[in-house]
């Protein structure tokens, strides 16, 4: 049956059905007699959603409020453990796994580190061994939580690079700066992985997923306009706006910022990720003179710099080296903060990623001073630069958040995405709690 403006009455439930649990996720626990204001919809069309969501055991009674004058009112809440999520991260130093519930409660979690077999980079991204670490890890997971795998919303993956859709609708991830061409990641985990058919991937860029992260759980939240930068050995940014709803990758760490520059891993000359990414911030010092530890991850090695720099004890010298090549690197990235600010004009930049965290704690203020020296007046004097809050778990939980987002987007039904469509539903799902 179709009803005004060409929706079926199917598109209708599903549409009050996603209304009420987005609400109860948010914002609950709330009464039925709430959600009704809240959501837009009529006492009758409440009732009826949520007998079906109790009935299915997505949601659940959390106790009772006083009423003005009448009988308590039950309140209601999302079943924390009516369904998992899977978060993978692949990132710059490891293959993080995280399965989680719908509360975002970590049940397990399975580290592998990517270990370079060579003297270039990227001879740790390695398809094969990055396929590998992720099929073992979230057999590992599922193993660890004893978990039914049919009660999986999905996998979602953050990845280095920009991902498209092939015409079979299966992501395909260019990394060029990782080696990575053309590289069907989703066909080879299914093919990969021991999961029911049933249970769908999502994969997207890492900077996109930590940006959703933020914006939902962190310091974004309530934020309409803003850009998450991601910090690595790489470096990358999310923008999210009220245009591109969601929010978009953007290859920030390729902007050139010194024409005829350093030679960045991706081949091109003065990027800013070969200034500001820690791979090239490590090689930097080394270039100068400076002693990063011998046979250190990355991760180790830019702590030990930060010491060096900043030196915990007040009557110990910093190194020289090491705090020059940081304070250039300070005035680059302010100068990168400085674009992202004239050109997308955000009410904030957060700053997320291992290398992100680490560097921001030690000279954000500097960043600020010189992003504010480089920009615009007006959109600089309307703009906040700070540190997520989310931590070094944030790609993993804002891979969770993309299975999370679709199954909302169906209204709380397992049912597979549109192939036809131009915007996958989690997308939409993720455009709809980022405008509120």
């Amino acid at each position: 049956m179709t009803v005004r403006g060409g929706r079926t009455v199917r598109d209708l439930r599903r549409e009050n059905r996603t209304a009420v649990l987005q609400r109860l996720y948010f914002d609950g626990p709330m009464s039925r007699f709430s959600l009704g204001p809240a959501t837009g919809l009529s006492s009758g069309s409440i009732s009826n959603v949520v007998a079906e969501l109790v009935a299915e055991g997505l949601v659940e009674e959390a106790g009772s409020v006083d009423s003005a004058g009448g009988r308590p009112r039950t309140l209601l809440r999302i079943a924390q453990e009516s369904a998992y999520m899977i978060g993978v991260d692949v990132g710059e130093t490891r293959v993080r796994v995280e399965l989680l519930d719908m509360a975002l409660t970590e049940l397990a979690r399975v580290e592998r580190p990517l270990e370079t077999q060579g003297a270039r980079q990227i001879d740790r991204y390695e398809v094969g061994v990055v396929v590998g670490h992720v099929r073992d890890g979230v057999e590992e997971v599922v193993r660890q939580a004893d978990i039914d795998p049919r009660r999986l919303l999905g996998i979602g993956v953050g990845v280095p690079g920009i991902v498209v859709r092939s015409p079979e609708n299966l992501a395909v991830v260019h990394g060029q700066t990782i080696g990575w061409d053309a590289v069907p990641l989703e066909r080879l985990l299914r093919a990969s992985v021991p999961l029911p058919e049933s249970v769908p991937y999502f994969i997207d860029n890492g900077a996109k997923t930590l940006g959703q992260a933020e914006m939902w759980f962190g310091a974004g939240r309530g934020v309409r306009n803003a850009v998450v930068v991601l910090f690595g050995s790489g470096v990358g940014a999310s923008v999210v706006s009220d245009d591109l709803g969601a929010g978009r990758a953007v290859e920030w760490g390729h902007l050139t910022v010194r024409v005829r520059g350093r030679r960045c891993r991706c081949g091109a000359q003065g990027c800013l990720e070969a200034y500001a990414g820690a791979e090239a911030l490590l090689e930097r010092w080394r270039e100068a003179g400076g002693r990063p530890p011998a046979g250190a991850d990355e991760e180790t090695a830019l702590t030990a710099m930060l010491a060096a720099a900043y030196p915990a004890a007040p009557e110990t010298e910093p190194d020289a080296t090491a705090l020059a090549v940081l304070e250039e690197t300070a005035e680059y990235l302010g100068a990168g903060f400085a674009d992202l600010i004239n050109l997308f004009q955000p009410e904030r930049i957060l700053v997320g990623g291992w290398a992100g965290l680490q560097l921001g704690t030690r000279f954000l203020d500097t960043v600020r001073e010189y992003a504010t020296s480089y920009a615009l007046s007006f959109p600089a004097s309307r703009v906040r630069i700070d540190l997520g809050t989310l931590g070094p778990d944030a790609v993993t939980v804002g891979a969770a958040i993309l299975p999370l987002a679709d199954f909302f987007a169906h209204g709380g039904r397992r049912e597979p995405a549109d192939t036809e469509e131009t915007t996958p539903a989690w997308q939409e799902a993720l455009r709809e709690r980022t405008a509120h």
